[in-house]
């Protein structure tokens, strides 16, 4: 069962799973990620139970998953299930969705994903802006989602690699 877009409420904390590519989709890459999460989140299931869930592909580089977790909590067995899908489309797209060791951000408008310790190199050496604002994959709500997805760099959990 989806939860239709009209539904998501910003006060609603549903729970949330990002899922961040290396690079932006293409158009067509968008079309069908969109067709198989939609497909797959009109039987996603947790001990027979449907889950009210939707997502959003954001940035258009990052797959948002939410659950209405006051209906019906999502089980091991479920998330599982979600990332079974995701590794499927990982690997058609090759989009390194379940790379965590990578950092993406803002610079002069452009959405930049980079190796972990390059990016943390760079900024050391000056050669990437601290004005930049840093994506946080980690946030779990919709809440947390909203107000801290996108935070300036020295707000962000890379601002302790700059003084």
């Amino acid at each position: 069962m989806k939860i239709e877009e009209s539904s998501i409420v910003e006060t609603s904390d549903y729970r949330v799973i990002i899922y961040p590519a290396s690079r932006p989709f293409t158009p067509k890459e968008s079309r069908k990620i969109t067709e198989k999460l939609y497909d797959f989140l009109a039987t996603w299931a947790a001990h027979g139970k449907p889950l009210s869930s939707s997502f959003k592909i954001e940035k258009n580089q990052f797959i948002v998953v939410c659950v209405d977790e006051e209906k019906e909590a999502a089980s091991g067995c479920s998330i599982d299930a979600l990332g079974g899908v995701m590794r499927a489309i990982d690997q058609e797209f090759e989009l390194g969705l379940f790379d965590r060791m990578k950092a993406s951000f803002v610079e002069n408008g452009e959405i930049k994903t980079m190796k972990l310790q390059d990016f943390r190199k760079s900024l050391k050496e000056g050669l990437i802006s601290t004005d930049i604002e840093v994506f946080d994959f980690s946030k779990n709500t919709y809440v947390a989602f909203l107000s801290d997805f996108m935070l300036p760099l020295k707000k962000s959990w890379a601002g302790i690699y700059v003084d």
